[in-house]
């Protein structure tokens, strides 16, 4: 029986002007999902990245997460 691998993505949780929260895998195009509420959102982007993992041979990147900054800009 083989292990199971364990992966870590970085999640993006953003709120849209209805109030759904949407989260998206920046490492796995188009894998995204919606939820009312955060922990919804963080179960559905679980599910989301299992069902992207399976259905697609997909090349992961070998980066390290660092940190997430806000930046305004007035234009």
């Amino acid at each position: 029986m083989q292990k199971a691998r364990v992966y870590n993505f970085v999640v993006l949780i953003e709120q849209d002007s209805d109030g759904l929260f949407v989260a998206k895998v920046p490492d796995i195009q188009g894998c995204h999902t919606q939820g009312k509420t955060i922990p919804q959102v963080l179960d559905r982007i679980k599910e989301s990245i299992q069902v992207c993992l399976e259905a697609e041979d997909i090349e992961l990147p070998q980066m390290k997460f660092i940190g997430l900054q806000t930046v305004e800009v007035e234009a």
